[in-house]
């Protein structure tokens, strides 16, 4: 059974919609996805009524946006099955509105540079829960700048190295913030892509903070690196998950969905987790309570 855990659609920077996505996932043999918009859990609920339609088990899940201060990168943490999604809405919201007012300027900066207007870079936004570089590229693609999203022009507006770029600074909640706000709406907290930010030296730090899991199979990592993070996550016996970061034509390359999957194993143990973490919880609190007995 494949299972692709890291899919986006068009409320944040995908290409297609819910149902487009479910679709293709049915035609391409796989049997369970993970609609997994950045800061966004508004398709987790129509995303599993229309995947029951099709026979396609829906995961609920989220990407998390994140900043790890210390060492001064981006993070992103899988969020799956939370018990109470809606407790993790304020942290989206706050990360949402931050990636607005930067989207907001960004635009604004395009539209003075090329002959195009706000409304017609909003336009391609349609759908999305935010304005994303992809949606603002889309509109240069269509305005005859370009003919594609990621590219020379994609790097002269949005690489940070460019002198020419229009980036406007995000602010992201703390790593540490994040994988706590996770477990307290009770979801499990996975990292997204780890060789995408560079997060390897990290890990073991975000190990400590509480992470369950790693997304080993990525489109971004090396076999070398897949045996890595292998390894650890067999040493600190944490989940480890796959996904093809599906994006359609918003993709930074050409992805398909179920490029990388989920083997069946590893996501019979992301479905059992919280059941088995409850178990040893429960197990240790009446050990704790006998050896107290015993004491007095």
């Amino acid at each position: 059974m494949a299972a692709d855990l890291h899919c986006h659609t068009k409320l944040s920077d995908g290409s297609v919609g819910i149902e487009d996505l479910i679709v293709i996932a049915q035609k391409s043999g796989i049997d369970t996805i993970a609609i997994t918009d950045h800061d966004c859990l508004a398709g987790t609920v129509r995303g599993q009524v229309i995947g029951k339609r099709y026979g396609v088990t829906v995961i609920p899940g989220v990407e998390l946006s994140a900043f790890d201060n210390e060492a001064g990168k981006k993070v992103h943490i899988l969020c799956y099955l939370a018990d109470t999604p809606d407790r993790l809405e304020g942290l989206c919201k706050r990360t949402s509105v931050a990636r607005k007012r930067a989207g907001q300027i960004m635009m604004l900066k395009v539209a003075s540079r090329f002959p195009i207007s706000t409304d017609f870079i909003i336009n391609h936004a349609s759908g999305s829960t935010n304005l994303y570089k992809q949606h603002i590229m889309h509109a240069l693609m269509d305005a005859g700048y370009t003919n594609e999203v990621f590219g020379g022009l994609y790097d002269a507006l949005f690489s940070p190295e460019s002198e020419t770029n229009v980036l406007a600074p995000t602010k992201y909640p703390d790593i540490k913030e994040v994988i706590d706000e996770v477990h307290g709406a009770g979801g499990i907290a996975v990292l997204a892509h780890p060789a995408f930010f560079d997060n390897f030296d990290e890990i073991e730090n975000y190990i400590e903070m509480g992470l369950d899991g790693i997304e080993v199979w990525h489109p971004t990592v090396s076999e070398l690196e897949i045996e890595m993070l292998t390894e650890i996550c067999k040493k600190h016996k944490i989940l480890m998950t796959g996904g093809s970061d599906f994006h359609g034509i918003y993709g930074s390359s050409t992805v398909t969905l179920g490029t990388c999957t989920t083997p069946d194993e590893h996501l019979d143990k992301l479905m059992g987790y919280k059941a088995k973490k409850k178990r040893a919880q429960r197990k240790a609190e009446k050990e704790a309570a006998a050896l107290a007995a015993a004491q007095e």
